[in-house]
């Protein structure tokens, strides 16, 4: 198979797969129990003015085939007309649209992501590495226990943990992404005080992810080491940071390649439970609150934020593989 043959077929089936979890998106949010309408009105409202908001957001339509059997005058009709045009409707909660609200809480999940995974990332391979290089010494089994107690640890249990030693001992922020009320004398106050708030959500989320970065390039490298090309760049007479640098890492980093691209996907939809613990106002907050509240759009939007980013994730570390190794493609 080609190259360009490859990628092109990666590419649609990354599109066919976001087109039908666009049409699951659309009934997996209207089979949960209670009405958005009732949720989000107040008991004091006339019947008029009930029924003004179900027109408001569309309620009052039918939900797959309108007035004499015509599906264009339906809920579905709307939900993909608006997809086509980049509209992913108006939030029931908010009254804002939904795509200027994910874009907003996007930017700081995406900083509170590429923090913790970049941190995860460095440490992992590192600790790997020195654990696969010293395998069945004590230190390599001190760093792998450590990185099996790390990827056991619940999300948030250890954010739970972490906010308390580090607002009791070390007075970091509990919450928030800035201080209320502050006014800041330039931006690299604003930047520092940012940075506080992003300390104890980066830890938890590097510490979370860091035991499968740690065990899987231990794993990997172990196997590499065992190679008998290895063996002869070792007969050759070079010397163990050659060997390594030159003949293991490139290969032993294959694996490690598609892991990163896939977390990297999953942990922007993965990072709810840290920002609900820390009250960061990214996606898992707005999403949390919309199940509260029957958001279908605000649900439908966010959800398919989380598998477009699954999807791409998966199809850049295809190609990234392919581009490594081009044995893989065929």
């Amino acid at each position: 198979m080609s190259g360009s043959t490859y990628i092109l077929r990666r590419v649609g089936l990354a599109l066919l797969t976001i087109a039908f979890v666009a049409m699951l998106n659309f009934f997996l949010f209207r089979v949960l129990p209670g009405d958005p309408a009732r949720v989000m009105q107040d008991p004091r409202l006339t019947r008029e003015a009930r029924e003004a908001i179900r027109e408001r957001f569309g309620l009052d339509k039918p939900l797959l085939v309108g007035a004499q059997g015509s599906p264009f005058d339906s809920q579905l009709f709307r939900y993909l007309g608006g997809l086509s045009r980049g509209d992913l409707g108006i939030s029931f909660n908010f009254n804002r649209p939904v795509a200027d609200l994910l874009r907003e809480r996007l930017i700081n999940t995406v900083l509170l992501v590429l923090a913790g995974e970049t941190l995860a990332i460095l440490a992992g391979i590192a600790l790997g590495v020195i654990a696969a290089w010293r395998c069945g010494a004590a230190l390599d089994t001190g760093i792998l226990v450590f990185g099996l107690f790390t990827w056991a640890l619940p999300t948030f249990f250890l954010g739970i943990i972490l906010l308390i030693v580090g607002s009791t001992y070390l007075g970091l922020p509990v919450g928030g992404i800035r201080t209320p009320g502050a006014v800041y004398a330039g931006w690299w106050e604003q930047v520092a005080d940012v940075g506080r708030h992003l300390v104890l959500p980066t830890l938890t989320l590097t510490i979370v992810l860091l035991g499968q970065f740690l065990l899987i390039m231990r794993g990997t490298l172990l196997d590499v080491l065992g190679e008998d090309y290895i063996l002869t760049a070792r007969a050759k007479g070079l010397s163990d940071s050659q060997v390594l640098r030159d003949h293991a890492m490139g290969n032993a980093m294959l694996p490690m390649v598609a892991l990163i691209a896939l977390t990297l996907g999953f942990t922007v939809s993965g990072s709810i439970l840290i920002e609900s613990v820390f009250s960061w106002p990214g996606l898992g907050s707005v999403v949390y609150e919309a199940v509260g509240r029957r958001d279908y759009p605000m649900l439908q939007g966010a959800f398919l934020l989380f598998t477009v980013s699954v999807v791409l994730a998966n199809m850049v570390a295809d190609l990234l593989i392919v581009a490594l190794d081009p044995r893989v493609r065929s």
